[in-house]
């Protein structure tokens, strides 16, 4: 993903209006690999032509979704986000990896617990799931440096260029990812198809020579070196050329590119910008990589927010199931066949790990929402369009034609794109021209057919496109030999099964449509009112109109049944693949011809058939009945998360059973009656605190970006404090004479900081999201000449800035204190020092990773993990609602015990109360069982809901709940509330396991 300022958007306008990348027309070179042998294994399973990908020789689709599992840290997890992937149709993943995750003290690669990729290779694998590899080093993300350890701001050279001190840091990272990537390519029998060895490698200034090839093809050799044999994409920020194939050295086998075309502007999600709907992007395509797959590596399908934003239901709004229906189908008729929806699944910036424009959420406004949940429409819509592109080949042989809104369709104010195939499978993406209309448009259709060209509807009558709304209407498009000469209504799914084949077929709320089917058999209504159905043979084929409405009609011709549902109706079906009870074949031709469908409400997992048994995997909000169409002959028993149903078989073969739903009346704790614990977590600011374990800010910058304003560096990053809460203490001798003192500080987008005198709170800076860096002027008390006093200096480190333009080291803009001025004393007279995370960068909490914790004394000392000291006498009775009464920061922490029944997913969350208007200014820190899940900043916002994860949650025995609560005013700062909600209980069969991660034990040399 990327993250685009004013100036980085106008320096890209540029770049794309003065640059046309040139090509091979007769093909491209293919890097060579060092070990020739294995590179010649592409030949067998990998390979390409301009339409699509042959995977094992089998020409595929991919259409993937991406998703991050180290934004949900419960492995026992992936599972489940795995099959709501490939329940939307999707037969892949494409994933990043976070690099300051894994390697937050250099050199110390650490990929153990929460951190080890191979369960989710392995759960790809039985899944059948395709994956895309994107390791960066740079990934972006939306995540804290764009995925940079913190340590990288200390090297001596430009990073993302070919300065060998950037390229050194990255050897020991990309020799250890990419050599696990190795071992699950396809060619050892694994998921991994596609390899992206750099992100969005689009941008460059400052004198840097950009692009640069050698740097490039660095990237690429050094994952080649490590064993990775598949192809490598790219990631262009926008169709731009950047190491396309036949640009020469450093260029990737298959060009890709990325595009997110509403833009991020969730506060109006109902504006869809004017002419942001890509309408070159065939053409761009053929110009820069005409011999490869039209390749679209993120699309989007939701939005990130910033701090102070609208909040990702906004998002979601703006991205929802409409957008989806509107710019999916228009990048289906450029005849794109490696599509990448970003994003899927978002999950949690837990632990601090996420970039500084963004907060502790990355629902991202995604299909599957950061609870996991499934119930927002554009999951529904999206596995519309997921299984239809799965079950229609052809697709993929069709050549994608001029727009044009004056060949097919009746009037101007639609547009239609056709995608003419070679012998049958014809599509036509119809939509309005201004693809923001929200009016309904009548219009009949011009379509060349193999029975000749045809005005649609034969039979009268005329279509309607609603407003933001597309179509796919077909012509001769095979189901499994039948002929399906014209449909209007949109195709959701099609099988052949033993005896019969089924289409299923959808349209919106009271539009009228037309099916023609090329057989020589009479139509029977099977199901619903026969008087809503018309027909009349035509040319050689029965012609079929109906209006949609919520009744299901089944009509039969020959041994073609067809299903007849409006679009809500066809958001319940689901189209299971049929495996065996741990693994789901790869194949999309065995997926089609080995699937049941299912009509079942919330969601259906999988199906396997076990002797004569069928088992469906499903899950359930309420009583639902359950359908099943097209049960293998051999099965006679059916079993539903594995208990027996009772079922029937109706006239026309089939199977339905009811599951019933009763709520299992989960019961949360009340977190305000807890025993709270609470102690002082900022005792540096008062004057006879022993800071003689702290560091000494005495060193001199290694920032080669940001000079210094101050005697020595009093960037947190040259002394290994990269994450979290960070504290400074300056001592001087005072004379007397001092009214103020200056502060310049920063720690990115929407941080805060508090200045404190001997105890003494002098202000604070409460932070917006429009500002990195503060510089403000403090009144002083009257100080005694010759007397000492240290000033404590808090400041919240929001994360580290991403690094997407090559040259401006973005990744580097410090975090501390930038500059300072006491009047009357140089600079030098006030000796500093420092802390963050306790070890920095050789970080205590392993199992945690480098990222989670920041420099508070508690946090130093592990109080917020379970079972802290809290018996000790200097801990007191009190509670984050009843809060502090003046300026600093309190550590509260207290037990709860949870019993959620098994057998049911039950969302919890942990909220916040935000009442008091204006809105006071005080952060708060959350932290579940030691893993930090909630920073929540109360004067800015939006975040007030925070999910927590089953596994991190132990949902059946004891939990611990820690809060920093940091008061920025004068009166101190309080909870409005806090309490446990939880989401619609889930009668699931998924099982996960609690997180193994340690619970308080002294920490030696803590400070």
């Amino acid at each position: 993903m990327k993250l685009l300022s004013f100036c980085t958007a106008a320096l890209l306008a540029v770049h794309a209006a003065g640059s046309v990348i040139t090509h091979k027309l007769n093909g491209f070179t293919i890097t060579e690999h060092p070990d020739q042998e294995k590179r010649d294994l592409l030949q067998k399973y990998v390979t390409w032509d301009e339409k699509s990908l042959f995977v094992k020789g089998e020409r595929v689709m991919i259409f993937a979704a991406e998703i991050h599992p180290w934004r949900l840290p419960v492995p026992s997890l992936w599972t489940d986000i795995l099959h709501k992937v490939k329940a939307l149709g999707f037969n892949a993943v494409s994933f990043y990896v976070d690099w300051a995750l894994l390697e937050g003290n250099p050199g110390e690669y650490r990929a153990e617990g929460s951190f080890a990729w191979e369960p989710f290779f392995n759960a790809a694998a039985d899944l059948g799931i395709y994956l895309i590899a994107r390791p960066g080093p740079y990934i972006n993300a939306e995540a804290s440096g764009g995925g940079f350890p913190g340590w990288l701001q200390k090297i001596n050279g430009t990073i993302r260029s070919s300065d060998k001190a950037y390229l050194d840091a990255t050897e020991n990272y990309v020799a250890h990812i990419a050599g696990v990537i190795a071992k699950y390519q396809i060619t050892n029998g694994g998921p991994v198809i596609l390899y992206q060895p750099d992100n969005e490698y689009s941008g460059g200034c400052c004198g840097q020579v950009f692009p640069n090839p050698d740097y490039f093809q660095h990237t690429i050799d050094q994952a080649r070196k490590a064993g990775i044999v598949v192809p490598m994409i790219n990631n262009d920020a926008w169709p731009g050329g950047h190491n396309a194939p036949g640009t020469g050295k450093g260029e990737v086998d298959i060009y890709g590119h990325d595009n997110y075309p509403i833009g991020f502007d969730c506060s109006n999600p109902d504006v869809w910008p004017e002419g942001n709907l890509p309408t070159d992007y065939r053409d761009l395509h053929l110009q820069i990589s005409p011999s490869t797959p039209y390749t679209i590596v993120e699309y989007q399908v939701g939005a990130f927010d910033p701090w102070g934003g609208p909040g990702f239901d906004s998002c979601a709004a703006l991205t929802d199931h409409e957008f989806e229906r509107v710019l999916y189908k228009n990048v289906f008729s450029f005849g794109v066949s490696i599509l990448g929806a970003y994003m899927t699944f978002g999950g949690t910036n837990w632990g601090n790990l996420g970039h500084p424009g963004g907060y502790t959420s990355y629902d991202y406004g995604s299909p599957i929402t950061e609870a996991r949940g499934i119930g927002r429409e554009k999951y529904s819509e999206l596995k519309l369009l997921g299984n239809f592109i799965k079950t229609s080949p052809s697709y993929l042989l069709a050549t994608p034609g001029n727009l044009t809104n004056t060949t097919y369709a009746s009037t101007t104010a639609l547009t239609v794109t056709p995608l003419i195939g070679e012998k049958t499978g014809s599509f036509f993406v119809l939509r309005h021209s201004d693809y923001r209309n929200q009016e309904s448009t009548s219009y009949k259709l011009h379509l060349p057919t193999s029975a000749g060209d045809l005005t649609i509807p034969q039979l009268g009558g005329s279509l309607t496109l609603n407003g933001r709304d597309s179509k796919v209407h077909l012509v001769d498009y095979d189901v499994a030999g039948t002929n399906i000469l014209y449909s209007t209504a949109e195709v959701f799914t099609w099988k052949e099964f033993h005896d019969d084949k089924v289409l299923v077929l959808y349209g919106g709320p009271g539009e009228h449509h037309e099916l023609a089917v090329s057989s020589k058999a009479n139509l029977k209504v099977l199901e619903g009112p026969k008087s809503s159905i018309s027909s009349r043979r035509v040319r050689g084929a029965v012609v079929v109109a109906w209006d949609v409405d919520t009744t299901r009609r089944i009509i039969q011709l020959g041994d073609l049944k067809v299903f007849l549902l409006d679009r809500n109706s066809a958001y319940n079906y689901w189209v299971p693949q049929l495996g065996s009870e741990t693994t789901i074949p790869y194949s999309t031709e065995k997926a089609v011809a080995a699937s049941v469908i299912v009509k079942a409400g919330y969601l259906v997992r999988n199906a396997y058939l076990k002797g004569r048994n069928l088992h469906i995997t499903a899950d359930f909000n309420t009583t639902t009945p359950v359908e099943i169409i097209g049960a293998p002959r051999t099965a006679k028993n059916l079993f539903i998360n594995g208990k027996e149903a009772r079922h029937s078989v109706n006239k026309i073969g089939i199977w339905t059973t009811e599951v019933g739903y009763s709520s299992p009346g989960i019961k949360l704790p009340d977190l305000e009656t807890l025993n709270w614990k609470f102690i002082d977590t900022l005792p540096e600011a008062q004057p006879d605190y022993d800071d003689s374990a702290w560091p000494d800010a005495d060193l001199p910058t290694k920032n080669t970006i940001y000079p210094l304003h101050t005697p020595t560096s009093l960037y947190a990053g040259d002394y290994g404090f990269h994450t979290g809460y960070l504290l400074f203490r300056g001592q001087f001798t005072a004379n007397g004479r001092e009214t103020n003192f200056s502060i310049q500080t920063q720690g990115g987008q929407a941080f805060g900081s508090s200045v404190f005198l001997d105890g003494t709170h002098l202000g604070s800076w409460s932070g917006s999201n429009a500002l990195q860096d503060h510089n403000d002027t403090y009144a002083l008390p009257s100080l005694t000449s010759g007397k000492e006093y240290t000033f404590t200096v808090v400041i919240d480190n929001m994360g580290l800035n991403e690094n997407w333009i090559v040259g401006e080291d973005e990744m580097k803009k410090p975090r501390g204190i930038l500059n300072y001025n006491l009047p009357g004393h140089t600079q030098d007279s006030i000796t500093w020092k420092l802390t963050g995370n306790l070890g920095g960068e050789s970080y205590i909490d392993k199992s945690r990773g480098p990222l989670n914790e920041g420099g508070l004394f508690a946090e130093r000392r592990g109080w917020h993990q379970p079972n802290p000291p809290t018996h000790l006498r200097e801990w007191k009775s009190s509670s984050p609602l009843t809060g502090l009464s003046k300026p600093g920061i309190g550590f509260y922490s207290a037990s709860f015990d949870l019993d959620i029944p098994t057998g049911w997913d039950v969302p919890i969350s942990f909220n916040i109360g935000n009442a008091t208007t204006p809105a006071p200014a005080y952060r708060v820190q959350l932290y579940v069982n030691g893993w930090q899940y909630g920073k929540y900043i109360n004067n800015i916002g939006p975040q007030t809901s925070f999910p927590v994860p089953e596994g991190i949650l132990n949902y059946r025995g004891k939990n611990w709940v820690a809060v920093t609560l940091w008061a920025q005013e004068s009166d101190g700062a309080r909870l409005d509330s806090f309490e446990l909600k939880y989401d619609t209980p889930v009668k699931s069969a998924i099982d996960v396991e609690v997180v193994k991660s340690p619970g308080y034990q002294e920490r030696r040399g803590a400070y």
